[in-house]
């Protein structure tokens, strides 16, 4: 990580967020997280993080110069997290408690006695359904009805314009939310000139296997393409409880020989596959920003994405790869066979890609972050004196 010199205080930062990133359940949010404070411990602020436990975590480590704290688990952490910080750590002087939303609220403001920062990566709204059983998804969905309410003093962080744009009709006051894009680590991930593409016209999709992130758009739109393209192979990378019903979808479309699902996938191996990949793909119907995007991006491969948000925000259509409507198999396919097709379109998309990619440094982010906790600090009082008990 590239350190750099704070611009302002030094914060007593702490942050509640469900997991941290050695927890086998880590994904997107994790990742801001670790690159955005692991540079700001870097710098010299003060970083304690709250998050919940997993099989044979440590309870308290130092991680990315960060101080993690663990307690409660998968599905007990919201009301854990709570009752840790009201037995050790409401009297330790923190400047801000930021709050990093991830699926259900902690409604800090209601119990957290420093100033408190709300960061959304994304709201699931309706599309709770898509993921959860109707119970969970509908408790999932009625509480995020009181956000406005409960933050409505809340600075809040959102990773995008379309998570800004969501909260913004959703109540909450458009003076109150900064955006700040996630960002990549445009060192490792490069394209190489060295390394080509696989020999086989090859579509990939990277991340986690959820209901929610709708693979199975691309693996029905990859069946329509292999009729006309035989020689074309998918490679489906990642973990997920999905992942068994993709198998079977790939199977009964008869296309099972042509994709790989190779499961976990190391960093280098993940680098690898954005670098020979002919196209990467994301077909979620709602995302925060989409990493895996910018990623792609860095390694010069264009994006084939959804038109939704979070989506557009990370893919620039016609320029870095295409935006088509979230659901549209056909029009998914038609496009997916237009740039597997035309090496000049896949060149100018990729070259496009790597430009744009170059805007979203991690170091930015943590500028932006860094400069928003300053703020969202010193709101109450960049160094605030504990309430008598």
């Amino acid at each position: 990580m590239t350190q750099g010199r704070t611009p302002g205080p030094r914060l007593r930062i702490l942050i509640a967020n469900w997991q941290d990133r050695l927890n086998p359940q880590a994904g997107g949010a994790e990742i801001h997280l670790h690159e955005v404070f692991g540079r700001l411990a870097a710098r010299g602020h003060d970083i304690t993080l709250l998050v919940s436990s997993f099989e044979g975590a440590e309870p308290e480590t130092t991680l990315d110069g960060m101080h993690v704290i663990r307690t409660g688990g998968r599905h007990t952490y919201n009301i854990a997290a709570p009752r840790y910080y009201s037995e050790h750590l409401r009297n330790r002087r923190f400047d801000v408690f930021v709050e990093d939303l991830n699926k259900v609220p902690l409604f800090a403001p209601l119990w957290a006695r420093e100033p408190v920062a709300l960061l959304v990566h994304h709201l699931f709204g309706r599309t709770a359904f898509e993921e959860a059983s109707f119970p969970v998804a509908a408790a999932t969905w009625l509480l995020e009805k009181p956000l406005p309410l409960v933050y409505r003093n809340a600075p809040v962080l959102a990773v995008s314009e379309s998570t800004a744009a969501d909260l913004v009709a959703r109540g909450f006051d458009t003076a109150q939310i900064r955006v700040v894009e996630n960002g990549v680590d445009l060192d490792f991930y490069t394209p190489d000139r060295t390394l080509p593409r696989f020999a086989e016209p090859t579509v990939l999709y990277m991340g986690r296997l959820k209901k929610y992130k709708r693979v199975d758009l691309v693996i029905e739109a990859f069946a329509r393409v292999r009729a006309q393209l035989p020689e074309a192979r998918l490679v489906v990378a990642g973990t997920g409880d999905a992942a068994p019903e993709l198998a079977a979808l790939t199977r009964r479309l008869g296309i099972a020989d042509a994709v790989e699902m190779p499961g976990f996938v190391s960093e280098e191996r993940k680098r690898e596959l954005f670098r020979r990949a002919w196209i990467h793909t994301l077909t979620s119907g709602k995302e925060g920003w989409g990493i895996s995007n910018i990623e792609a991006a860095a390694c010069g491969t264009p994006t084939l994405a959804s038109d939704s948000p979070g989506l557009r925000d990370s893919v620039r259509n016609g320029e870095t790869g295409f935006l088509v409507r979230h659901g549209d198999v056909d029009a998914l396919a038609a496009r997916m066979l237009e740039i597997l097709r035309n090496p000049q379109l896949r060149d100018r998309l990729g070259r496009n890609a790597r430009a744009f990619a170059e805007h979203f440094s991690w170091d930015r982010a943590a500028d932006g972050v860094e400069r928003f906790l300053v703020d969202a600090a010193g709101s109450r009082g960049s160094r605030r004196q504990p309430k008598e008990a």
